[in-house]
Formats: structure tokens, C-alpha cells, sequence
């Protein structure tokens, strides 16, 4: 089975800038659609970046310009570099890995950006 462990998140002022990360194992990393979600209180889940096993990259217009999802195949890994945060992006984040028939996800960790 496929696991996802998140990390990285914590506490920063607004302009700052913060790298998160999700491992994964239990699976064939290359072939996974890689994924990075938010959801705060009261709000509905929604998808911040994406990339592809092929490398192809998606980002909530919000976010475009101020983060940048990569991956590294030889660790298991993807990140989410977050820059010029905002009070709007605090969320917790949640790791989301797809492949055929499957989906599976991370227990998250908190991002808060105070003004």
C-alpha cells in the first residue's frame, strides 16, 4: 500500500517562504501523479499544484508565480516551494498521489501565515 508522509509546514509572517515535502513509498514513485491540496475551516479542498509522472505541471491560479511543485524520482519525493506567502494561503496541505484504479493521501501538515 501506498504511504505519503508530509513535511515541512509551520509557522511563518506574510512575504516569507517555506519548502514542503512528501515522501512516499510502497509504490513505483515514477508512475504516480503527484499532487499538493489545502483545506482550511470551512472551506471547500482544493488543488494547489499538480505534476504528472511525465513531468507536466498544473497550478491554482492563486498560487501561480509564488509556488513551485517539483519532484526528484531518485528520492521518492515532491516539494511544494512557497514563496511570498499570504495570510489567505494558511491551510493544512495534504500530499495526493494517483495512479491506475488508485488514490491515496498523506495526513497533512499546517501551513499558517500570520499578517
Amino acid at each position: 500500500q501506498v504511504q505519503l508522509v508530509e513535511s515541512g509546514g509551520g509557522l511563518v509572517q506574510a512575504g516569507g517562504s517555506l519548502r514542503l515535502s512528501c515522501a512516499a513509498s510502497g509504490t513505483i514513485f515514477s508512475l504516480l501523479d503527484m499532487g499538493w491540496y489545502r483545506q482550511a475551516p470551512g472551506k471547500q479542498r482544493e488543488l494547489v499544484a499538480a505534476i504528472t509522472r511525465g513531468g507536466g505541471i498544473n497550478y491554482a491560479d492563486s498560487v501561480k508565480g509564488r509556488f513551485t511543485i517539483s519532484r526528484d524520482n531518485a528520492k521518492n519525493t515532491v516539494y511544494l516551494q512557497m514563496n511570498s506567502l499570504k495570510p489567505e494561503d494558511t491551510a493544512v496541505y495534504v500530499c495526493n498521489a494517483n495512479k491506475i484504479r488508485a488514490n491515496y493521501w498523506g495526513q497533512g501538515t499546517q501551513v499558517t501565515v500570520s499578517s
